[in-house]
Order: structure tokens, then C-alpha cells, then sequence
């Protein structure tokens, strides 16, 4: 009798050991169902197949991006930047007439060096012109060895398309000798000349410049193609 149940002991135990999972009885390799559906619910969601293209869903964000777009361009060009042609050729040759200038006008101050647009009340238009003296500066021009000093220092000729020549047209009252004209910038105002100082009307012949009547500086050349990049 106990013989009898030890062996169906063992039978139960050789079964149950013997018995396998679900899992175990699937064949490598075999991908159910269920699977392919975790593993999908696992993928990032930047690769997750796409639902269907919706054209005009796509053609509404494409506009939105555009009018987003043109808004920003529209408030830059009214806040801070403007687009200026120069007329004439007194700033011959390092803008040429009918090029056209990018120009920052928010919050802007004039500097010496800087070239800029100004809405002169002398000659009743828009003029363009070299910054040379701000308020309380000392210009001396001298015609006769082809100088301009601010404060004492020699500014560079770079610029400039030709050797200075008074041609008498110049305020008088501010001739100190023979070719050589004195100047002291009164607070709020700029002295501007324009490099091509033989054919410039500015501030030799015009007057100090009020620094309120400055419209911006000139700071890209859009216009023409050969010439684009930073006006200087």
C-alpha cells in the first residue's frame, strides 16, 4: 500500500515539474498579437507611425507660421530697423546714389564715425552723412595739408574719394586762417560731413546738425546685390 502511494507521489511531482507556462510553450521566434501591441504603446512618440496627411490642416499651420512671420518682420522694420535709399553723391564712394540702406533707428545716439540719415531743416530733405564731432567737440579742418583733427587727433583719410579743397563757399566766421576752419560743436548738436567733402552739402555750409533730427544709422547695404553687407 504505501509502495502504491509513493508512486503516485512521484507521478504527481514528475507531472507538475514536467508542466510548462504558456509563455514557455511558444515556439522562438512567434510574435502574438499582444506583443506587437506593447511594443508599440512603448515606442517614443517622435516614431510612432503618423495618422493620415490632412492637407488643409497643413495649409492652416503653414499660414499661421507666415502671418507669424510677416507680424515680426512688420514690428522690427516699424520699432527698429528702416529701409532708406541714398539720393545724390555726396557720400561718393562708400555709398553710391540709389543704394538702398538697412537703418537702426530705436533707441539710437549718434557716434563719431557713424553714418547717418537726417532730416535736415536747412535744406527742407533727407540727407546721409558722416558723423565727424559730437557736443563739445573741437573740429579743425584744414585745407592746405588735407586734415581733419577732432580734439586734437588726425582722423583717417580712408574714407574720403579726393584731397579737400575750400572752394569758398564755406561759413567765413569760422575760418581761423587761411584754409583752416575751427569748429565747436554746441550741446545737442553733431558736425556731419559726407566723404565726398568736394560735392557735400553738411555741416561746413549747413550748420551743426541737431542730434534730434537724426533719423538712424546706416548699418547694411541691401541694394545693390555686388555691394551687399555691412555699410561702414
Amino acid at each position: 500500500m504505501d509502495n502504491e502511494n509513493n508512486e503516485k507521489i512521484e507521478d504527481i511531482e514528475n507531472t507538475q515539474d514536467g508542466q510548462e507556462s504558456p509563455e514557455a510553450e511558444k515556439k522562438f521566434g512567434e510574435v502574438s498579437e499582444e506583443d506587437i501591441e506593447l511594443a508599440r504603446e512603448a515606442e517614443p512618440e517622435d516614431i510612432k507611425e503618423d495618422g493620415p496627411f490632412d492637407i488643409k490642416n497643413e495649409i492652416i499651420e503653414w499660414l499661421e507660421s507666415f502671418v507669424f512671420a510677416m507680424f515680426v518682420v512688420i514690428m522690427l522694420f516699424t520699432f527698429l530697423f528702416r529701409i532708406v535709399m541714398v539720393d545724390g553723391g555726396s557720400m561718393n564712394d562708400t555709398l553710391i546714389d540709389q543704394d538702398r540702406l538697412v537703418l537702426l533707428h530705436l533707441n539710437y545716439h549718434p557716434e563719431r564715425d557713424d553714418i547717418v540719415v537726417i532730416n535736415s531743416t536747412a535744406l527742407n530733405k533727407t540727407i546721409i552723412k558722416r558723423v565727424i564731432g559730437l557736443a563739445g567737440d573741437k573740429v579743425v579742418i584744414d585745407y592746405n595739408n588735407n586734415s581733419v583733427t577732432v580734439n586734437g587727433s588726425k582722423l583717417s583719410n580712408e574714407h574720403i574719394k579726393a584731397i579737400m579743397v575750400d572752394g569758398g563757399y564755406f561759413d567765413r566766421s569760422y575760418m581761423t586762417a587761411q584754409g583752416v576752419y575751427e569748429y565747436e560743436v554746441p550741446e545737442g548738436m553733431i558736425f556731419v560731413m559726407g566723404d565726398n567733402r568736394n560735392d557735400s552739402k553738411d555741416s561746413r555750409s549747413i550748420g551743426f546738425i541737431e542730434e534730434d533730427t537724426v533719423m538712424g544709422k546706416a548699418v547694411f547695404r541691401l541694394y545693390p546685390i555686388g555691394s551687399f553687407g555691412k555699410v561702414d
